[in-house]
């Protein structure tokens, strides 16, 4: 006759129950400061800021409507780059002006495309309100090279050219789900904090563009 006596329950003991509580909050201190360091973005280091997002969601009409105001908390203070002597810089080396950010690069026909444009709203808008920051993509050995000759080779003269070669940058709006192309667009205020998105190029400086920078320099 076979036994059929369901098998005790096995039951904890206090040390054990002690240990893997110390192992589970270990493993939560470890993701903790991983997702802080290496994903900053989600952290919020911003405070929501959904009105100002909301006005130029409204601004971005016509040309310009394929931009979403957010203000949903995202800072960007902390971005790094470097200019193109080579030294690091990052996005809170603006502060005090609201910012257009744009990664391009250039193999990117689309970005090739909208360069002209972003250059001539810079020639009219740059000031100590405002200012168009590039961010070339170019990856590998002499990306930075081919970077300043499409500059020069279109003229664009009112473009300072900054760069991050390591692509670390873009990577970080890919796992923020803010971006998943070039070009790419951030509006930001003036510490570095986001208000609006647009994936994809524009004619910037049309009279809907310069409408979209008129509201982010007025929020």
């Amino acid at each position: 006759m076979t036994d059929q006596t369901p098998a005790p329950t096995r039951r904890l003991r206090p040390m054990r129950v002690l240990l893997i509580a110390l192992v589970s909050a270990a493993v939560a201190l470890v993701l903790t400061l991983v997702v802080g360091n290496f994903m900053p973005a989600a952290a919020h280091q911003c405070p929501a800021q959904v009105v100002k997002g909301q006005k130029i969601d409204a601004a971005a009409v016509g040309l310009l409507a394929a931009l979403t105001g957010t203000g949903e908390g995202r800072g960007y203070a902390d971005m790094a780059f470097k200019d193109d002597a080579g030294a690091p810089k990052t996005i809170a080396d603006f502060a005090g002006k609201r910012l257009l950010v744009n990664f391009w690069a250039s193999w990117c026909v689309p970005c090739r495309a909208e360069m002209p444009a972003l250059d001539r709203l810079a020639a009219e808008y740059n000031s100590d309100q405002f200012m168009v920051l590039p961010i070339n993509l170019d990856l590998g050995a002499g990306g930075l090279e081919k970077a300043e000759k499409f500059l020069a080779d279109e003229k664009l003269q009112n473009l300072p050219l900054y760069a991050d070669s390591s692509f670390s940058a873009f990577e970080r709006l890919k796992q923020q789900a803010v971006a998943i192309g070039l070009p790419a667009t951030l509006l930001l205020d003036e510490k570095g904090c986001e208000l609006a998105v647009l994936q994809g190029p524009a004619e910037w400086d049309t009279q809907d563009g310069k409408n979209v920078i008129d509201t982010l320099i007025g929020s």
